[in-house]
């Protein structure tokens, strides 16, 4: 399984290769913190997290592409009673098309600069004792870009989710259960403090309950919200602007993966983290 997503995440790429990109930014980065939660574990759990993240821009629109490898500690275990953590292999893309730039006609209104269409996919897999979640899910919706001093995209989704998770207690396998197609809400921001150096990004999603789970549990509204403050630490080093941050990051997720946290817990977290990362 983890094949599967490594060799989505090379599709990926290659995709975005494929398009002439007019400006680009790829980097790497680590992140950790000690306030993870995982849906039926009340523990904290620590993790720490590496990612590679691609985003560019080409003749009719955007990229994304991100690619997180997180890695627990026991206390979010590898299998039951084991005393090594689970890892999860987390692959997000989205190619955004620019009406502006296909049709050559100005999509602007009052505060909105573009209109775009968003399709995308997520794509995990979990190597973890009580779940091992195989994720599949499909996105596909408009995206509003708006005049800001820096980057402020917000956009409704339609989201197509499917999983196929194994239960290392019961040694039982969940056949791939498609969930009720949900809408969802989501922001990006990216935005200058000043001229400080530091930079305050992030996104925010609010998902609609997905229905019934494959367990035959109604599911739950999820909010997730994730934020950075970092400083361009690259001039103190000698090294170019913008070429190595670091700084604070804080996630608030609330009812993760749709779980209800009135009944399951560790279901919502409020997890702050440190982070680095270098661009290319």
């Amino acid at each position: 399984m983890k094949k599967t997503v490594l060799t989505m995440a090379l599709c990926a790429c290659a995709a975005t290769s494929v398009q002439a990109a007019e400006w680009s930014d790829t980097s790497i980065g680590y992140r950790t913190g000690s306030r993870f939660r995982e849906p039926f574990n009340g523990e904290n759990i620590h993790k720490d997290i590496l990612d590679l993240n691609h985003v560019s821009g080409y003749s009719y629109g955007t990229n994304f592409f991100n690619l997180d490898v997180l890695l627990s500690n026991k206390t979010d275990p590898s299998a039951p009673g084991a005393s090594s953590g689970a890892q999860e292999f987390y692959l997000l893309y989205r190619n955004t098309v620019s009406l502006a730039k296909v049709s050559g006609k100005a999509f602007a209104y009052g505060p909105v600069s573009d209109v775009g269409m968003t399709f995308g996919f997520d794509v995990n897999t979990k190597d973890d004792a009580g779940y091992n979640s195989k994720k599949r899910m499909l996105v596909l919706g408009p995206t509003f870009s708006f005049k800001a001093p820096g980057l402020l995209n917000v956009g409704i989704y339609g989201l197509w989710e499917s999983n196929a998770p194994t239960n290392q207690f019961t040694g039982v396998s969940t056949p791939r259960y498609r969930y009720d197609t949900h809408p969802m809400l989501g922001a990006v921001w990216a935005f200058p403090v000043g001229g400080t150096g530091w930079s305050w990004e992030g996104y925010a999603n609010w998902i609609a309950s997905k229905g019934k789970d494959e367990f035959g549990n109604q599911t739950a509204p999820e909010t997730n919200i994730d934020m950075q403050l970092l400083y361009d630490v690259g001039p103190l080093l000698g090294a170019k602007p913008k070429t190595f941050r670091a700084g604070f990051e804080y996630q608030y997720w609330h009812n993760k993966f749709g779980n209800d946290s009135k009944r399951v817990p560790g279901a919502s977290a409020s997890t702050p983290m440190v982070k680095a990362e270098y661009h290319f």
